[in-house]
C-alpha cells in the first residue's frame, strides 16, 4: 500500500494548485466585469492603453505639430511655437523642448513619457480598471505555473510508484488509473483556463481593449480622415499611421538618441 502514500500527495498538489488558479481568475473575471462602464476612452487614454507612455508623447507631439503650436523637422529637431500648453501633457512636452525652444525629438519624447502627467494619467487608467498595473498577470500566472507543476508532480509520483518494485494487491492499470485521475484535473484546469481566463495586453486590461475596440469602430474608417479620425489612428497605431512624409521623417530620427 506505498503507493497510497504517493497518491495521497498528488492529489494534495494537484487540488492545491487548481483551487488557487480558479480563485485568481475569478478575481480577475470580478475587476474586470465592472471596469469601463461608462467611460469615453480620451485620446491620450487610447495611446496609452495602445503603446503606453511613450505614445502618449507621440500623440501629443503629433497633435501639437497639426496644430502649428510645434514645428517637426524631418531632420528630427522639435521647435515651439506655441508656448502656451493647452494640458498637462502638452505643458511637459514644452518642458521637455527647454526654455530654448529647440530641442531634439528623441529626449523629447523620452522626457514627456515620463513626465508626472502622464504617470497621472497610467494611475487613473488602473484605477479604473482599464490598464493593466505592474506585476497584474504575475497572480494568474503564477497560479498557471503551480497547475503546471503539479502536472509534472503527479506524472512523477505515478510513475515512482509504478515503478516501485514492492508487492501489491492492486493491479497496475487500476493503479495507474487513480494517478490518471488528479492529472486529468491539472490538465483540464489548463484547459480551461487558455480558453476563459482574458489574455492581458502589453498596456491595456481586457476592459481597456473593449473600449480601444469600440473607439476604433466610431472613429470612421471608411476614408474619414478628419483631424478626430487622424489621430485616433496615430494614438491607437503609432507613428505609422502618420501620413506626411516630413513628419514621419521626423519621427525617424528617435531612436539613435540614448539616454544618458
Amino acid at each position: 500500500m506505498f503507493w497510497v502514500l504517493l497518491l495521497l500527495p498528488a492529489w494534495a498538489v494537484a487540488g492545491v494548485a487548481c483551487t488557487r488558479l480558479c480563485l485568481a481568475a475569478v478575481r480577475a473575471a470580478a475587476v474586470d466585469a465592472d471596469a469601463g462602464r461608462g467611460h469615453d476612452l480620451t485620446l491620450y487614454e487610447a495611446a496609452f492603453l495602445s503603446g503606453g507612455p511613450r505614445r502618449v508623447a507621440d500623440l501629443t507631439l503629433v497633435s501639437m505639430a497639426r496644430q502649428r503650436r510645434l514645428l517637426l523637422a524631418h531632420t528630427g529637431w522639435a521647435t515651439v511655437v506655441d508656448p502656451r500648453g493647452r494640458d498637462e501633457i502638452e505643458r511637459s512636452v514644452i518642458g521637455a523642448i527647454g526654455p530654448e525652444g529647440q530641442s531634439r525629438i528623441a529626449p523629447v519624447r523620452a522626457a514627456a513619457a515620463a513626465a508626472d502627467a502622464v504617470r497621472g494619467l497610467a494611475d487613473r487608467l488602473v484605477g479604473a480598471g482599464l490598464a493593466v498595473p505592474d506585476g497584474a498577470r504575475t497572480t494568474v500566472a503564477a497560479g498557471v505555473r503551480q497547475v503546471r507543476g503539479a502536472a509534472v508532480a503527479v506524472l512523477v509520483l505515478g510513475a515512482v510508484a509504478l515503478l516501485m518494485p514492492t508487492p501489491s494487491d492492486m493491479p497496475r492499470t487500476l493503479m495507474a488509473l487513480w494517478f490518471a485521475l488528479p492529472l486529468a484535473l491539472t490538465l483540464s484546469c489548463l484547459a480551461i483556463a487558455r480558453v476563459e481566463v482574458h489574455p492581458y495586453a502589453r498596456w491595456a486590461s481586457p476592459a481597456g481593449q473593449r473600449l480601444l475596440g469600440a473607439l476604433i469602430r466610431h472613429a470612421g474608417g471608411d476614408g474619414d480622415r478628419d483631424d478626430r479620425a487622424y489621430l485616433t489612428s496615430v494614438a491607437v497605431h503609432g507613428i505609422r499611421a502618420v501620413g506626411e512624409p516630413e513628419l514621419r521623417a521626423a519621427f525617424a530620427h528617435r531612436e539613435p538618441y540614448v539616454r544618458g
